[in-house]
């Protein structure tokens, strides 16, 4: 039973901005008060260094700066300001809170800052051209990416079909099987061991067996695939294993209590009120081997024509996006070098998008999947 609240009829009479000077009067700044004060930091420091790049180009604009200045003059507001109107406790309360939200925006500078890069200069190629065009007979100006997003897609697609059943097939032994055993203390073992393997190993593994069966020099995107998959199945391992240990044993005992065996209930229940977590893992894992260029190179090699086909093994090279980029970059056109560099460029912005969308199904994933809770 809850207690109503009284108010004062003078309070009752009185309008809301009324009763925020009676807040800022009485020694507490309004609710909007710090929002404001950041908003405000920030448009002061974006204009400085907006003035400062007048004669530049959007790309040299320092973003990184600006945010910088930007938490340093919110600090320095906030402090003034919470210490004239509030109390010598609350000052400080609001001067820590700065603190700590400043170096928030500290770690995520590095990631601003490419994501700022990427974008701004992947813009002046991401165009219709770029995602219908591959680079067969171009040599200077045009040409596209298709045959490498194609690539990355396929083999990205192929490593994930092979990874994940059999790095969750894994999990769901380590968590409901071994229990601690000896294989299941090795098995955990050699995932530690896997997830510290460099990518080029991984690379030489796969290129190196299909020279003993196939000949050397054979490349095919089955082969980058594979090499993908040495670097996904620790992954997926580990955090599928993490998701399935946090499930409540309850759960599992009201299920053989009801008479269901335990594999029915591994599939009813263990994965359905796991599988958000084990969708991110899974997500986690893509977005670590879909940018690997090393392993790529040795495996699946490079090619400017489209090829579809990740099983053939005469001419069965197969571009991806980080290859495209690595090639790009080293090795650019003599007559545009700069439309070398700008396709480049859209091409890693692709690589983000596609990340971000994958993200963004792993969200969907967790809202509709996860076991919903009722409300008391």
């Amino acid at each position: 039973m809850t207690t109503p609240t009284t108010t004062r009829p003078d309070e009752q009479a009185a309008t809301t901005p009324e009763l925020e000077s009676r807040r800022i009067t009485s020694g507490q700044l309004p609710a909007w008060a710090p929002w404001a004060i950041l908003g405000g930091a920030m448009a002061i420091a974006f204009a400085v260094f907006a003035v400062m790049n007048l004669e530049a180009d959007l790309s040299d604009f320092n973003i990184v700066g600006a945010l910088f200045v930007g938490m340093v003059i919110y600090i320095v507001f906030i402090g003034v300001l919470s210490a004239i109107a509030e109390s010598r406790r609350h000052a400080i309360d609001r001067l820590m809170t700065a603190l700590i939200s400043t170096a928030f925006v500290l770690a995520c500078l590095p990631l601003v800052s490419v994501l700022w890069t990427v974008v701004i200069n992947g813009l002046d190629r991401f165009d219709m051209t770029f995602f219908t065009w591959s680079m067969r007979n171009v040599v200077a100006e045009g040409g596209g990416a298709v045959h490498a997003i194609w690539g990355t897609l396929i083999i990205t697609g192929l490593a994930t079909i092979i990874s994940v059943p059999i790095g969750l097939m894994t999990s769901i032994y380590l968590v409901e099987y071994g229990a601690g055993g000896k294989l299941a203390k090795g098995i955990t073992f050699f995932v530690d061991v896997m997830t510290g393997i460099p990518s080029i190993v991984a690379g030489l593994f796969i290129y190196s067996v299909f020279a003993l069966l196939m000949g050397p020099g054979v490349r095919m995107g089955i082969m980058g695939a594979l090499s993908l998959c040495v670097l996904m199945i620790p992954v997926v391992v580990r955090g599928s294993e993490e998701m399935l240990r946090i499930v409540p044993n309850e759960l599992r005992e009201a299920s053989y209590a009801l008479g269901v065996p335990k594999w029915l209930t591994i599939v009813k229940v263990v994965l359905p009120t796991s599988i958000a977590g084990i969708t991110t893992s899974v997500v986690l894992a893509i977005a670590r081997v879909i940018g690997e260029t090393a392993p790529l190179l040795l495996t699946a090699g490079f090619t400017a024509n489209m090829q579809l086909n990740a099983f053939e093994s005469e001419n069965g090279q197969m571009m991806t996006l980080p290859v495209f980029v690595y090639n790009q970059v080293m090795y650019p056109s003599a007559a545009a070098p700069d439309e070398s560099i700008a396709r480049a460029w859209a091409a890693a912005l692709t690589l983000l998008v596609i990340v971000m969308a994958l993200n963004l199904v792993a969200r969907l994933v967790s809202k509709f999947f996860a076991p919903k809770t009722r409300g008391r």
